[in-house]
């Protein structure tokens, strides 16, 4: 990113800097593009994941599921059933939209061939994913979850597809998304796509998911009544969602916030509203347990000692709760 500062040139200028600006442009494209397992030419840059749903899904009127993230929820008919262990169930895939993993629990979904929209950013560079082998037609990512910059993403759309611009203008990003490249950004997207993919070739995300597993296990033998939403079930490395019924989430985000923890309520994007989890309230929880509930996110370089820390003040604050409701 510090480098591409230095590439003063517009990208769609056919002189020497601008040239130079598109190269880096087309670097980073095929950067994304290799760690998603999708071809350049199909990788449209929007400021982030909201965007990139926008794009996809205005006008379309598909089905969705309550589970899915408030920038997917926006855009389509929330028709679709969420069982008790959060798996979605899709009848008319060309119709459909479907997460890969959810913000919140980190549950993984099953993507059905033809669907028509996949919310990939959560599933990004930490499982497997092949856009070319999915046999998903549309599919987001945003760079920041993936250690990348903050207000850059993709819309993946395989050729064929049709691409209403939302925003017009210029003949950017193949006519379908008009504005001036954010170049620095996506060099960013770009260089943290393909460190990404090297990551999870070598199994760094294991070794993240044996840490997640430590931590669920350690609190579960503290003999409280925890529930871990969506144990049982296929869920990214790194998510682990956990309640107390009648402990207010937001309260445990401001304990352990205090104690030098930064948690959420559930995804970045909505834990700030304190409203209770759609989440959870669509997979059968009880409205006790769903306002109870917190996402601990842990990554590469979380330490066994942080996770045991973490621990010990959250029991800490459990036990100040148990003593005040008892």
């Amino acid at each position: 990113m510090c480098a591409a500062m230095d590439v003063v040139g517009n990208p769609s200028s056919v002189h020497g800097e601008g040239r130079a600006a598109k190269a880096l442009l087309e670097r980073a494209r095929g950067q994304v593009a290799a760690a998603l397992g999708a071809e350049g030419a199909d990788v449209i840059f929007t400021s982030g994941a909201t965007e990139a749903a926008a794009l996809a899904l205005a006008g379309r009127g598909l089905l969705g599921a309550p589970v899915e993230h408030d920038a997917v929820r926006a855009w389509v008919d929330e028709a679709l059933p969420v069982a008790a262990d959060g798996a979605v169930a899709v009848t008319d895939p060309t119709r459909s939209v479907l997460q890969a993993a959810n913000s919140e629990t980190g549950i993984l979904q099953e993507l059905p061939e033809g669907l028509a929209f996949a919310d990939a950013t959560q599933a990004f560079g930490k499982v497997p994913f092949a856009f070319n082998w999915s046999g998903v037609q549309m599919a987001a990512v945003s760079a920041h979850k993936i250690g990348g910059p903050k207000g850059v993403g993709a819309l993946v759309a395989r050729r064929g597809t049709g691409i209403a611009a939302q925003i017009r203008g210029g003949g950017q990003e193949m006519g379908r998304r008009a504005g001036t490249e954010n170049l620095i950004g996506i060099a960013g997207f770009g260089a943290a796509a393909e460190a990404a993919a090297r990551e999870l070739a070598d199994g760094i995300w294991e070794d993240v998911r044996q840490k997640r597993d430590l931590l669920e296990e350690r609190l579960a033998s503290s003999g409280n009544t925890i529930i871990f939403v969506g144990k049982d079930a296929r869920r990214l490395p790194n998510t682990s969602c956990l309640a107390v019924a009648g402990w207010k989430n937001e309260t445990q985000v401001m304990q352990m916030d205090l104690a030098g923890f930064a948690i959420s309520a559930g995804s970045a994007c909505s834990s700030g509203k304190l409203r209770q989890s759609p989440v959870l309230t669509a997979m059968g929880h009880a409205r006790d347990v769903a306002g109870g509930a917190i996402r601990v996110s842990i990554g590469p370089a979380t330490t066994e000692d942080e996770i045991m820390r973490f621990a010990e003040a959250w029991e800490s604050a459990l036990r100040k709760h148990m003593a005040r409701a008892a």
